[in-house]
């Protein structure tokens, strides 16, 4: 397949490894590589790079996964619209088995709750115009790469005069959280695998102003193990010169601009908000809120949602590995308590996610 079996060819990556190994005998010290990207996360465990790496270069997984980084109180307020028999509550696939602070979509859908999995946001559009008497609720989640589909979903139920159609809105923007990374001394980073996904809406531009504040190299990486090596050799390349700037492995996809369109559409339906990451907290300016003249389509402002008082497992570890500070294998849940059937966790629930990775890939 064009594009992606090229870059799973064998004697490539060796090759490719090889190097590596030769670039990293010239290191003065270990480096520490962070991808923040959850399709990186689940390619690193899948093509296993780390067992192709030296132990001097090292990859530590970020918070990459949209679901895993969603806190549990927006968890309780998609929990608590589902009390309503008015409401249907429309969501990726993903979301329906994270844990809130009692009880989880799932269980609710067990319980005759009306929760509905769709594939994109125009089908849960579509679900509103055909129930005009009950109201859609869809849970807007995700980056960069997902806030543009969501805003078109908006303006599409504008362009149709719904009145029923709402998203409980919890959008996430890539660039902060890696600043505040980059600025914890305890990781010691010393460059990215930036987002591919993400890159493609926001444009490498966007990393710019981290790599000139923070002298830390960025590398848009794309998702086959060629892809990855090249961005950790291009990383590496950029160390050894003492250099930081950023770069563009994945051109075959990403540009400096990004998507004007996709930018454009944001835009229209959003103002950039402070946002609360699981693990991370509430960080200024990291979030997409809905636009104040379209308030009548946020859940949060729109509707009486009483999601009740917020209790965090206090057993989870998903901060910890979400900030690359612990690995899934040092939590002490991992793989006992908490496994896929049995989440405790949000990371080991999303297909993107870090614990869910190494669950499947890594043991």
């Amino acid at each position: 397949m064009k594009f992606q079996d090229e870059f799973r060819d064998r004697e490539l990556v060796k090759n490719m490894a090889a190097n590596i190994r030769r670039m990293a005998e010239r290191l003065t010290k270990p480096v520490n590589f962070m991808e923040v990207c959850g399709t990186h996360t689940m390619a690193i465990y899948q093509f296993g790079i780390r067992s192709l790496l030296p132990e001097n270069v090292r990859l530590i997984s970020g918070p990459g996964c949209p679901v895993c980084v969603t806190p549990v109180g927006y968890v309780d307020r998609a929990v608590a619209c589902t009390a309503d028999a008015r409401n249907i509550v429309a969501t990726f696939g993903d979301m329906l088995r994270v844990p809130g602070s009692r009880s989880s979509l799932m269980e609710e859908r067990a319980k005759g709750a009306d929760v509905r999995i769709v594939y994109s946001p125009l089908d849960a559009v579509a679900l509103a115009n055909a129930n005009p008497e009950r109201r859609v609720i869809f849970l807007g989640i995700g980056f960069e790469t997902t806030a543009p589909t969501i805003a078109a979903s908006i303006l599409e139920a504008t362009k149709l005069g719904l009145s029923n159609y709402y998203v409980l809105a919890s959008h996430k923007t890539m660039p902060v959280p890696m600043e505040i990374l980059t600025a914890d001394p305890d990781l010691a980073l010393s460059g990215y695998l930036c987002p591919a996904h993400v890159s493609t809406v926001i444009g490498a531009n966007a990393y710019k102003p981290l790599a000139e504040k923070y002298r830390i190299p960025c590398v848009v990486t794309g998702f086959e193990p060629a892809d990855v090596m090249q961005g950790i050799e291009m990383l590496l390349a950029q160390v050894l010169a003492g250099e930081s700037r950023v770069e563009i492995q994945y051109s075959r996809a990403v540009s400096w601009e990004g998507n004007p369109k996709a930018q454009t559409i944001m835009e229209r339906v959003f103002v950039p908000c402070d946002a609360s990451w699981r693990g991370l907290g509430l960080l200024p300016g990291s979030g997409l809120a809905i636009k104040p003249e379209l308030a009548r389509f946020d859940a949060e402002r729109a509707l009486a949602i009483d999601p009740g008082e917020e209790q965090e497992n206090p057993a989870c570890r998903c901060g910890e590995v979400l900030k690359g500070k612990l690995s899934p294998f040092d939590c002490p849940l991992f793989a006992t308590a908490c496994t896929p059937e049995s989440p405790v966790g949000a990371c080991m629930v999303s297909s993107e996610g870090t614990c869910a990775a190494a669950y499947k890939y890594g043991r």
